[in-house]
């Protein structure tokens, strides 16, 4: 590749993914999953993970999570977003790895935020 063909290939961070035209079983089809982290007092921090698919069971992934990454966490019910993961510590590379490594979601689904 030369450095034209490089430079002419955009790429949208923003734009959504449609993943309509593949199906794969407990994943969903449209929509991402997102990975947050939110600062909470000096330098504690806290991971969301939020619009995981509800066939997965929440408590089973977030037992797993906890094991694998050592640390703590729970699943809160929020109205809007429904069920959510937290977890302590900036764990967004973390989270991203294992829920694809797990198959739960597929790599393009997964949208990191945070600072």
């Amino acid at each position: 590749m030369s450095e034209i063909d490089i430079l002419s290939v955009s790429f949208d961070p923003f734009k959504e993914v449609d993943n309509s035209t593949e199906f794969v079983p407990g994943v969903r089809s449209k929509g991402a999953v997102h990975v947050r982290v939110q600062q909470r007092n000096g330098r504690k921090c806290l991971t969301t993970a939020q619009g995981i698919s509800e066939n997965f069971s929440y408590n089973k992934i977030l037992k797993d999570l906890k094991k694998e990454l050592c640390c703590n966490g729970n699943v809160v019910e929020d109205l809007e977003l429904g069920q959510v993961i937290q977890l302590q510590g900036d764990q967004r590379k973390n989270v991203a790895h294992f829920l694809t490594q797990r198959g739960i979601v597929k790599k393009e689904q997964i949208k990191l935020h945070g600072f």
